[in-house]
């Protein structure tokens, strides 16, 4: 009676965010700039939190602007770090409302939501003999969780970057060379051109032998699949893709959200999550590539392509589609 019309637990949340038996929150407890655009989040972790392995995401909950948005990242804290925080490492990108909230906005003290650790970019038990990391961009945060957490006796990484001051933890990096626990190799896209995979042999000469982990944009990774298969060694390549591949687009059409009355046109290869987020639609989501099943909804009515396969779904009772991976293929009514 006396908390009506709100539970003792939301009061509790109030006061101790963080407690066991709450919601699994964290609270951001440092901001730390990497690069112009890239910055490193200092998260501590409700006590329902169980852990990660290297090379694991996280998906987070933000408020940004008044909207809570979930955007899945990569997690960059070795798995013992003493004090029991983790750390994300956040590139912004044009237009992405969480990774500039993130980079450019949050402030120390600010709760967020968190669901366990999940992928299974990891390392094996058994430790390699020989390590490449291949990485671009922003790929290079699951890999950086890796080379924080494990120590190869032979560990080799190629990292692609715009610029120099582009590399996103060069001066760790740089240290890690120094004391000989890595070979690195920077490619710098602006003066170098993009990396030739089929020039990975003059810069690795034993590639081949060893056990590959590589992150980064979907041109990188295809090229690095085609290449490791055609020396029929695609066993030792591991890849994690921050989108989905896409395969098959087509024409799209008029995508109504029923349940708040917006109507737009979207072309064949835009994910409607992406076309929703537009249009102002708040629809629910999660790794945005296809895995977590965060953004399952209703298609009322019409089809739908899969950008992955191709393949077409049409509306009918209880048939749910993934809205991070699927596009309009004619008209259709999304139920949000």
């Amino acid at each position: 009676m006396v908390t009506t019309p709100l539970l003792p637990s939301d009061y509790l949340d109030l006061f101790s965010p963080l407690r066991a038996g709450a919601d699994l929150r964290g609270r951001i407890e440092a901001v730390r700039p990497e690069t112009g655009d890239a910055a490193t989040i200092v998260i501590r972790p409700g006590r329902a939190w169980r852990g990660h392995t290297a090379g694991q995401y996280v998906r987070i909950g933000v408020d940004v602007d008044g909207v809570r948005l979930w955007r899945a990242y990569s997690l960059t804290s070795p798995t013992d770090r003493r004090d029991g925080r983790v750390t994300i490492t956040v590139k912004a990108i044009p237009d992405g409302k969480v990774s500039n909230h993130l980079v450019r906005r949050a402030k120390p003290g600010t709760v967020i939501q968190l669901d366990q650790p999940t992928g299974d970019f990891v390392l094996p038990r058994a430790k390699p003999a020989k390590v490449l990391y291949l990485t671009a961009g922003s790929g290079i945060t699951p890999v950086m969780g890796m080379l924080r957490d494990t120590e190869f006796d032979d560990v080799v990484m190629v990292h692609c970057a715009p610029r120099p001051q582009d590399v996103i933890f060069r001066s760790e990096l740089h240290d890690l060379v120094a004391d000989k626990k890595l070979r690195l190799t920077e490619v710098h896209t602006d003066t170098d051109g993009m990396l030739d995979i089929a020039r990975i042999g003059a810069l690795v000469p034993d590639w081949a032998e060893r056990e590959t982990w590589a992150c980064g944009p979907a041109g990188l990774l295809d090229a690095a699949e085609e290449h490791w298969s055609e020396h029929g060694v695609q066993e030792r390549l591991h890849t994690e893709r921050f989108r989905p591949g896409v395969v098959v687009t087509g024409d799209g059409g008029e995508v109504t959200f029923s349940a708040t009355g917006k109507t737009v046109d979207a072309d064949g290869a835009t994910p409607l999550l992406d076309v929703g987020e537009e249009a102002g639609v708040l629809l629910p989501s999660g790794c945005r590539m296809g895995i977590c099943f965060g953004c399952v909804t209703p298609l009322k009515a019409g089809a739908v392509r899969d950008l992955r396969t191709g393949e077409i779904t049409e509306a009918e009772p209880g048939v749910l589609i993934q809205t991070c991976v699927s596009a309009a293929a004619g008209p259709c009514d999304i139920e949000r």
